[in-house]
């Protein structure tokens, strides 16, 4: 599979974060954003999707229950149009089941909420290395 390319915000990592929890989604953006990573939110899985940025996008940050679309839905769709990036599944409903799951439906990790902010920075920060390293 091709590379993402990081080149579509000054060269900055993006992220594109969908969940339906607006304090959630919010306190995502603003860690994100503040440790210089370009973000989106999304209050559906429908809207990432329909995005024109979500093909250009480094990592996606997918809830598992959304209202419209599942987490597996969503990376599923996502894959079938080609784009190669990160993706991350956040949960409430976190068990050895669901992890393994994801990690077969091809998720890079699986976190629980409420989320802790540094195993997802600890997360991004290897993910936007790799990706340095590949261009």
């Amino acid at each position: 599979m091709p590379s993402v390319r990081s080149t579509q915000h000054d060269g900055r990592y993006t992220i594109l974060i969908s969940d339906d929890d607006p304090g959630v989604r919010r306190g995502l953006q603003l860690l994100l954003r503040s440790r210089g990573y370009a973000v989106w939110g999304y209050t559906t899985g429908h809207a990432l999707l329909a995005d024109p940025r979500a093909k250009e996008a480094d990592c996606v940050i997918l809830d598992y229950r959304m209202p419209d679309i599942d987490g597996f839905a969503m990376l599923r769709h996502l894959r079938e149009i080609g784009w190669s990036g990160r993706a991350i599944m956040i949960s409430g409903f976190h068990d050895t089941l669901l992890a393994s799951r994801a990690a077969e439906a091809g998720f890079d990790h699986v976190l629980a909420k409420p989320l802790i902010g540094r195993a997802l920075l600890d997360a991004l920060d290897r993910h936007r290395a790799e990706t340095l390293r590949k261009h």
